[in-house]
């Protein structure tokens, strides 16, 4: 029962109704109280710190102090040793279901991009950030233990245990908003996307040169091939529209499309696919602007006005602009069957279109920004919540609240994009790396990070790749669970740190200095899964910079002892204490993933082969009990399944059994055996191992 609420806790985060009816919360300080022993900390008429210093009052004294820059309130309040004893302090932390653990200073923080499944565990926490109100409250020094508690209908409870001469608290009200400086974050107003979003693209596949025929055959082997493993959506890009103009461009196919869009929309949803298609905002029909200037931006000629890459530039601040070129495209996608929307050149439209025609925008007193939010404020009203919306290209916070996803950096896969802005995934909105090819030396850890780091996994191959064997990297990486960033600070923040600057960009072309960039020093990656059964860590790692790690810098027990499994190679690493060393990468997976667990006094499961996350996607139930090792798990139909189980010394195996699929594999190698069976149909398996 103790873990029982972390999954609770993470449905709610994601399931839960979007919180508009949540009322806006201040951006003031906390109400900090000491009476003898006792500490309450109060904001927005709710105590979120009760707790009790075990030391005398005699022994410690009180400072606080409260400042504002620029909107950024801090409030500071440390409990101090007199004569520089330690001093330590017990309480609970309450926030919203949408609050977790991680960490909130970058200067003491780890550099290891750390996502977590359910509600963190790691003793790397430092912080807890409650999103449905936007505060976070971090202990700056002292020794710190924070975890998860307990979970009701409405609230999160975390237990911290505070232990140093000095004891720092630091309050942040509205943190994204005012600390982050996303001025546009209102948490309070919607909730993030919290289904897994796993595709194709047709885009690095076949370019513009795309053909109906092209999307399905491709519909046809990702039915087959991936669909099982958790791909959803497929999404045409650029190639099917007659021109980039007014609506019946769009929405009429060009001659590649003979038999129309309805149709093919209507071919991939019966493929057991959601239909995806591609858009953007650039407006090339120079005769149809003049004839309709009245909806076009206008330069000093009163002409329209004409920007590099978005051609005649749409009037966001003129709802007949909307009215007569966007909301008839959008209306028309969502009527005919399109799930997911790729909305592109939005960096163009708010650079070459609106920051570099403001007189326009001033001459008609409107605000410029408003106008660029009100073009895709339109698109999400036609196309509903219920459908994604991908912002595209290049980070734009100010469509924070409108859009679902945004790609963070320029054209093109980058693994090491996923180290700027990892704050930002599944609390801003879902990061998106930009598509993968499963290339011989990327496909792995490509898919790999991707999986990690709980962002937006989508495919572009021909489909006959996905007939080799490569296509084992992404079946074992999708679904994508839902994750909860680890630090709500940016690990690489050489992009974040130049936010303030997009209101001063007047092109487009290339990346801009905030936007993610494929290059950056930081190359692991850790990943907790955290179930009703068990808790253990993923440690993905892409390169051979380190050549050990401690179990401290993972955020465990130094002094307990794990079990290391590497996942891609299916080999057992050895059982550790205080840290493990690091071989070589295989050359055929270019990384490594580890999966680590405690070891424990009885045979246990080590992993499965099913998906990265060894088990934390289909095992539905474990546990030890009289000699009896069980679980649950859900496999793909006619998918070879492997558990693989660490048997300690003294273990004598007795027998396995299974109910829903047939043992194929039963082998013993030192002390791991792998057990491999098959279902004929997707289904629960149960299955258990007695000793």
């Amino acid at each position: 029962m103790k873990l029982l609420f972390l999954l609770m806790a993470v449905t709610r985060f994601t399931l839960a109704e979007s919180p508009a009816v949540s009322p806006e919360p201040p951006n003031s300080p906390a109400t900090v109280m000491l009476r003898g022993k006792n500490l309450t900390v109060s904001y927005d008429a709710r105590i979120i710190l009760s707790a009790t210093i075990l030391n005398e009052p005699s022994t410690f004294y009180f400072r606080e102090v409260k400042d504002s820059v620029n909107g950024k309130v801090f409030h500071a309040f440390t409990i101090t040793s007199n004569d520089g004893s330690s001093l330590t302090l017990e309480g609970t932390i309450t926030a919203s279901l949408q609050s977790f653990p991680c960490e909130e200073n970058r200067a003491t923080g780890s550099t290891f991009i750390r996502h977590s499944v359910g509600l963190s565990h790691s003793l790397l926490n430092r912080a807890v950030y409650d999103r449905e109100k936007d505060w976070s409250l971090s202990v700056e020094q002292a020794n710190t233990l924070i975890l998860p508690q307990s979970s009701s209908a409405d609230q999160n409870e975390f237990k911290i245990t505070v232990k140093g001469r000095e004891i720092c608290f630091l309050f942040k009200p509205r943190y994204y908003q005012k600390h982050r400086e996303l001025s546009y974050f209102e948490p309070w107003n919607y909730k993030v996307w919290e289904k897994p979003v796993v595709g194709w693209c047709s885009w690095y596949a076949y370019f513009d040169k795309v053909s109906a025929d092209d999307i399905m055959r491709t519909a046809d082997v990702l039915s087959e091939i991936l669909k099982p493993y958790g791909l959803e959506y497929m999404q045409i890009d650029d190639g099917y529209q007659q021109e980039t103009s007014y609506p019946e461009k769009w929405i009429n196919a060009n001659e590649k499309f003979p038999q129309g869009l309805p149709a093919l929309s209507k071919y991939i949803s019966n493929k057991g696919l959601k239909p995806g298609i591609w858009t953007n905002v650039a407006f090339s029909d120079r005769s149809w602007a003049f004839s309709n200037r009245s909806l076009f931006v206008r330069d000093t000629n009163d002409e329209p006005a004409k920007g590099r890459w978005v051609g005649y530039v749409m009037d966001g601040s003129n709802p007949s602009t909307l009215d007569r070129l966007i909301r008839p495209i959008y209306r028309n996608f969502r009527e005919t069957g399109w799930k997911y929307y790729k909305l592109d050149a939005l960096r163009h439209l708010r650079y070459e279109g609106y920051n570099s025609n403001t007189a326009y925008f001033e001459r008609k007193k409107a605000d410029r920004v408003e106008a660029f939010r009100d073009v895709v404020k339109a698109v999400r009203e036609e196309i509903g919540k219920d459908n994604f919306l991908l912002a595209c290209w290049g980070i734009r916070p100010e469509l924070t609240g409108i859009v679902d996803g945004c790609r963070i950096g320029d054209d093109g896969y980058g693994l090491r994009t996923l180290t700027q802005y990892n704050s930002f995934n599944n609390v801003v909105w879902r990061n998106d790396p930009d598509h993968i090819e499963l290339k011989e030396k990327a496909a792995y850890p490509a898919c790999m990070v991707t999986s990690m780091t709980g962002s937006l996994f989508m495919l572009t191959d021909k489909p006959a790749t996905y007939k080799t064997a490569i296509v084992e990297a992404a079946m074992r990486s999708i679904p994508v669970l839902f994750t909860l960033p680890g630090q709500i600070y940016d690990v690489d923040p050489s992009a974040s740190m130049y936010l303030d600057r997009v209101g001063s960009e007047l092109s487009g072309s290339g990346v801009r200095i905030f936007d993610a960039r494929l290059t950056s020093p930081y190359t692991h990656f850790l990943l907790e899964i955290n179930k009703s059964y068990e808790n253990w860590m993923l440690l993905g790692r892409t390169d051979e910079s380190r050549h050990s790690m401690s179990f401290a810098e993972l955020g465990l027990y130094p002094d307990k002892e794990y079990l290391i499994f590497e996942f891609w190679t299916k080999k057992f690493i050895g059982t550790f204490k205080k840290e493990f060393g690091l071989d070589l990468i295989d050359p055929k997976y270019n990384c490594q993933l580890f999966c680590i667990r405690e070891k424990q006094n009885h045979p246990q499961l080590l992993a499965t082969n099913r998906h990265i996350s060894c088990g934390g996607l289909e095992l539905e139930e474990l546990s030890w009990n009289n000699n009896t090792l069980s679980g649950i798990s859900k496999v793909v139909a006619n998918d070879k399944y492997t558990i693989y189980i660490f048997e300690p010394d003294g273990a004598i195996f007795n027998g396995f059994n299974c109910r829903g699929a047939k043992l194929l594999e039963n082998t013993i190698n030192g002390k791991i055996r792998a057990i491999t069976i098959m279902a004929e149909n997707e289904e629960m398996v149960n299955w258990e191992i007695t000793y």
